[in-house]
C-alpha cells in the first residue's frame, strides 16, 4: 500500500510537471504571435508519375536478378537518349486533388486556394481529378464546397470525381458537379435528401416547475425549439423549410446530371457503386488508384495539397482537443436546427 501511495504521488507530480509546461508553451507562442498576421499555408505539389516510376522500380530490384535489371536499365536509357533527340510532345496534365469531408466540410478551406492556383494555368486540354470522400454535413458548409468544385466546370476545364469509400447527401452533391463519376464497386453514393432533429426536454422541465421562455421578433424567428413548448405551426413551418432545402438540393442535381430519374433516386436512400451505375448515380466502376495509373502512362499527373500552417499554440491546442472537438460538435449540431444534407 506504501508503494501505490509513493507511486500514486509520483504520478500527479508528473502529471502537474508536464500540464504546467504545456500552460508555458501556450502562453510563450501566445505571446510571440500576438499583433502578427496569421501565416499564410504553403501549395506543395508532387508528381506522382515519379511514385509510380518509383514503386515500379523498387519492385524491379527486387524479383530481377543483377544481369536483369543491367539489361533493363540499358534499355530503358536508350530509349530515354532516343526520344531526347525528338521534338518534346507536350503532354497532357492531370490535376488531382483530396477532399476529405467530416459534418463542416473543413476542408473547404484548403480545397478553394488549391482550386484558385491550378485555374491560374490549366486549360481545357488538362484535367482535373477530385478524390472525394464525405458522408455529408451541414448544408452551407457543403454548398460552399460544392460552389468551389463549380468554378472548374465554369472554366472549362475537365472535371472528373472519383470515389472508393462514400459520397453520400452533401458528399454526393459534391460529386454532381463532375463531368465524370468514377466509383469503386461498393462505395456508397447517394442520400439526396435533408434531415435536421433535435431532441425536447419541456415536458421534463414542467414536471419539475421550471419555466422556460422563447421571446422572439419575427413570427418564425425560431420554429422548434429544445426546452421550450414546440406548436404544430412551427412543425409545419420547420418542414416546410426542410421540404424547400431538399427541392434546392434536387434542382442542384439535375442541373449537373440531367440524365438521372431525379424523382427515383432523391429518396434519402443509398446505393453501392454497382447499383448506382445502374440508376446513372456514376458513369463509370473503377477505383481512383486504376484510373490514375493509367492516366500516368500518357500524361504528367500532379498532385496538389494546400498546408494550412499552424502556430505552436495551435499545435498544441489541437493535439489535446481535437478527438473531444469532433465529437462535442457532432453531438451538438445533431441537436440543434442545424440542416444537413
Amino acid at each position: 500500500m506504501d508503494f501505490l501511495a509513493e507511486y500514486a504521488t509520483f504520478l500527479a507530480k508528473t502529471v502537474t510537471l508536464v500540464v504546467a509546461i504545456l500552460v508555458v508553451l501556450i502562453s510563450f507562442a501566445a505571446l510571440r504571435s500576438k499583433g502578427r498576421r496569421k501565416a499564410a499555408g504553403q501549395l506543395q505539389v508532387s508528381k506522382l508519375n515519379d511514385f509510380y516510376k518509383g514503386l515500379r522500380e523498387r519492385l524491379e530490384q527486387t524479383l530481377l536478378d543483377k544481369d536483369q535489371l543491367k539489361a533493363l536499365r540499358k534499355s530503358e536509357s536508350k530509349t530515354e537518349k532516343k526520344n531526347s533527340k525528338k521534338k518534346p510532345e507536350a503532354k497532357p496534365r492531370v490535376f488531382v486533388l483530396d477532399f476529405d469531408g467530416d459534418i463542416k466540410a473543413s476542408a473547404t478551406e484548403s480545397l478553394r486556394h488549391e482550386i484558385t492556383a491550378l485555374l491560374s494555368l490549366a486549360t481545357p486540354k488538362d484535367e482535373v481529378v477530385l478524390r472525394l470522400e464525405s458522408g455529408g454535413g451541414m448544408v452551407h458548409s457543403y454548398g460552399l464546397a460544392s460552389s468551389q468544385l463549380a468554378r472548374i466546370r465554369e472554366a472549362g476545364v475537365p472535371l472528373t470525381v472519383c470515389i472508393d469509400k462514400v459520397a453520400a447527401s452533401g458528399g454526393y452533391m459534391m460529386a454532381c458537379i463532375g463531368e465524370k463519376i468514377i466509383s469503386a464497386p461498393f462505395a456508397i453514393l447517394g442520400s439526396i435528401g435533408v434531415v435536421a432533429q433535435l431532441p425536447n426536454v419541456n415536458r421534463l422541465l414542467k414536471k419539475h416547475d421550471i419555466d422556460f421562455e422563447v421571446l422572439t421578433a419575427g413570427e418564425y424567428k425560431r420554429t422548434l425549439t429544445v426546452f421550450g413548448e414546440n406548436t404544430e405551426k412551427g412543425r409545419e413551418k420547420f418542414q416546410e423549410d426542410l421540404d424547400i432545402t431538399h427541392q434546392l438540393f434536387k434542382n442542384f442535381v439535375s442541373r449537373y446530371r440531367p440524365q438521372l430519374a431525379i424523382d427515383d433516386v432523391a429518396t434519402g436512400e443509398v446505393w453501392l457503386g454497382v447499383a448506382a451505375l445502374d440508376k446513372q448515380l456514376v458513369d463509370q466502376l473503377q477505383t481512383s488508384d486504376e484510373y490514375l495509373a493509367t492516366k500516368a502512362k500518357t500524361a504528367e499527373v500532379f498532385h496538389l495539397h494546400y498546408a494550412e500552417r499552424k502556430s505552436l499554440q495551435e499545435r498544441v491546442g489541437l493535439a489535446a482537443s481535437g478527438s473531444v472537438d469532433r465529437v462535442l460538435l457532432t453531438w451538438w449540431s445533431r441537436l440543434t436546427q442545424q440542416r444537413f444534407w
